[in-house]
């Protein structure tokens, strides 16, 4: 139901901007989320936007490094990142809900998720 694009494979320090668009409703209304999931780790909350935009949360392994955003015009959430390390690796998925609290870090608070996008960071 949502469906995530622009991984790939990325040297350290380079950047890549993730999209996150959802198939047949409006993201308007919801707050959208980014996880991650690296190799043998457990899936994580790295990123957060309310449905207004007025609140952005980031996981302090990424934050002044990640940037979130939405354009509502697009229907789409991005995630730029920049600086990007190894252990930036992994899955990344976008996920959206009518949440009970502001840019919740807990997977359940969310009802639609997209597939998962591989993010490599490697020379």
């Amino acid at each position: 139901q949502l469906v995530e694009s622009g991984g790939g494979l990325v040297q350290p320090g380079g950047s890549l901007r993730l999209s996150c668009t959802p198939s047949g409703f409006t993201l308007k209304y919801l707050a959208v989320a980014w996880f991650r999931q690296a190799p043998g780790k457990e899936r994580e909350a790295i990123s957060c936007i309310s449905n207004s935009g007025g609140s952005i949360n980031y996981a302090d392994s990424v934050k002044g490094r990640f940037t979130i955003s939405r354009d509502n015009a697009k229907n789409t959430v991005f995630l730029q990142m920049n600086s990007l390390k190894p252990e930036d690796t992994g899955i990344y998925y976008c996920a959206a809900g009518t949440t009970t609290t502001i840019c919740p870090t807990a997977g359940y608070e969310y009802d639609y998720w997209g597939q998962g996008i591989q993010v490599t960071v490697s020379t």
